[in-house]
């Protein structure tokens, strides 16, 4: 690897951190654990899923995000469907209550980056828009 790609690498990892840090205040008014936020993170901007592709999602045991749903779905946030595809089978959608309260954290920690780059020049936020672009294709 090159010496500027290293360098790259280690700034965005920097960088990430420091931003999720930062974020996280506004996080906490979901009134949400970041474990229950982020599995339903999932289910709210991405689509419904088996227990265990959003295990495999979180990167956690099908034990443990047996539990986790099991808490969600008492406090209404997330609701098991039969798959119209395998009628064995279950998939887990978020809630409507789960959208909002997903949606206005999202507005939240939006709202904290546009205040970070607020004194960023245009040119500056056309870069950092690039990166994101970039990222987002490389994770892809």
């Amino acid at each position: 690897m090159s010496t500027e790609l290293t360098e790259a690498a280690d700034s965005i990892h920097s960088a990430a951190i420091h931003l999720l840090r930062h974020v996280r205040e506004v996080d906490e008014q979901m009134g949400l654990t970041p474990a229950r936020a982020s599995a339903l993170s999932v289910l709210v901007f991405g689509r419904p899923c088996s227990l265990t592709e959003l295990a495999a999602a979180e990167q956690v045991s099908v034990p443990t995000m047996s539990r986790l749903v099991g808490a969600l779905e008492r406090d209404g946030l997330v609701r098991r469907v039969a798959d119209v595809a395998d009628g064995r089978a279950v998939r887990l959608h978020a809630t409507p209550r789960a959208r909002r309260i997903l949606r206005r954290g999202r507005e939240r920690r939006t709202a904290v980056l546009e205040s970070l780059l607020g004194e960023a020049s245009p040119r500056e936020i056309a870069i950092v828009a690039q990166a994101a672009e970039i990222i987002e294709r490389a994770l892809r």
